[in-house]
């Protein structure tokens, strides 16, 4: 009891400092995701055109995903300097894999009737990419998404320790004081439920936004009447 009573003291006397951090933190995750998606999700589309390229590609980024993240900001830091933006890349490069991966798969698992439906019906490579792979792959693309930023919730507390700032700086000032165990739980319980809101936000949207099995039913009936 002491102890929670000593975090929600650190709160009451804090409020503002901890909901800063916890943006800060937030956005960093969010961007690092955001620009991994955009130089991802279009890769892993190349690769599913290209199935030789895509083992080396994936081993790349698997490469990438085992390097410590201390060290990974460490040989950034030296290249980029301190501060947000070297935690945000080395962010992006450790959601690289997970939406490349997931985005290939999805591609690659589109049923191959609805393709040559949509080649039939004279829609272009576009338009079947767009109209047909991208909206049935899409639950496995946000799957992708919803590992990638839970993933990068959880490393962005060490970017603390080149100076970007976030809920790792609560956790730190908590390891360098006497008794410290309300400070550091301070950081750490916002970092946690950062991770569990986002995780069951994105399991929302996969869910919702693009259910297999109905946009399956819908673009066999667009497909059906734009041919009839």
């Amino acid at each position: 009891m002491e102890t929670i009573s000593s975090i929600l003291y650190y709160y009451s006397q804090n409020a503002a400092y901890v909901w800063v951090e916890f943006y800060r933190h937030f956005l960093m995750s969010a961007y690092g995701v955001l620009f991994a998606a955009i130089v991802a999700i279009p890769v892993g589309i190349f690769i599913a055109r290209y199935n030789k390229l895509s083992t080396w590609v994936i081993s790349l980024a698997n490469i990438i995903q085992t390097i410590p993240a201390l060290a990974m900001l460490a040989v950034l830091m030296l290249v980029m300097g301190l501060g947000t933006n070297t935690v945000v890349f080395s962010l992006f490069l450790y959601s690289l894999l997970p939406i490349i991966k997931n985005t290939y798969t999805g591609i690659r698992n589109v049923d191959h009737a609805l393709l040559e439906s949509g080649k039939a019906m004279g829609m272009t490579k576009f338009q079947v990419l767009w109209m047909v792979e991208l909206p049935l792959a899409m639950s496995v693309i946000m799957a992708g998404l919803r590992t990638a930023l839970v993933i990068t919730i959880g490393i962005a507390t060490i970017g603390t320790f080149i100076g970007a700032g976030g809920l790792g700086d609560i956790i730190l000032r908590g390891t360098n004081v006497t008794d410290g165990t309300p400070i550091i739980l301070a950081g750490a319980i916002p970092t946690a439920l950062m991770a569990v809101i986002a995780d069951v936000v994105m399991g929302w949207l996969e869910r919702n936004l693009s259910p297999i099995k109905k946009r399956k039913g819908s673009l066999k009936k667009n497909i059906a009447e734009r041919a009839a």
